[in-house]
């Protein structure tokens, strides 16, 4: 039992490092379940004040996910229509088979949101896209460094404990 949860808990921290790219996963939570997954391996002694720090932590940067664009977006002139560009072509540009799509897809995003539906000047559209983008990259690198140094942490403990494991 303690082999699968650990194996689990793996696979979710790596999903959560993917899912700092990717608009379908939240990254911190998800990296979080696993090592939620780790501590409740039989094998492990709980550590509730590493799990309730790092919930709170990932709750935290969860919540920045939603206001960091939002802040980047409106501080350049952006309205709502450019946050919601830079999410479509967020996901647009992971599919579409472009070379960093996923990073320039949120910036045209952005400025096709302003400048067809706000009906913008192209000026005032490229000032809100590239806060939007701004801020965008910036939530996203945060969900990364944290996502990341919770499976860091992960294999850590995974090598601290490993004579209770195997």
């Amino acid at each position: 039992m303690s082999i699968l949860l650990i194996s689990l808990g793996f696979v979710f921290c790596i999903l959560g490092v993917l899912g700092s790219f990717l608009p379908v996963l939240p990254g911190p939570p998800v990296s979080w379940l696993g090592l939620l997954l780790f501590y409740l391996a039989p094998a492990i002694p709980m550590d509730y004040v590493i799990l309730s720090v790092t919930f709170v932590i990932a709750l935290a940067v969860f919540v920045l996910d939603y206001i960091v664009p939002v802040i980047g977006t409106k501080s350049y002139g952006g309205s709502q229509y450019g946050i919601i560009g830079t999410t479509v072509g967020l996901v647009v540009g992971i599919v579409a088979p472009i070379p960093f799509g996923f990073l320039i897809g949120p910036f045209v995003g952005a400025f096709v949101g302003e400048f067809f539906f706000n009906k913008s000047q192209s000026k005032t559209a490229f000032r809100a896209a590239y806060g939007s983008f701004l801020g965008f990259l910036g939530s996203t690198l945060m969900k990364f460094v944290f996502s990341l140094a919770f499976t860091a942490y992960y294999v850590y403990k995974l090598i601290d404990y490993r004579d209770l494991i195997f």
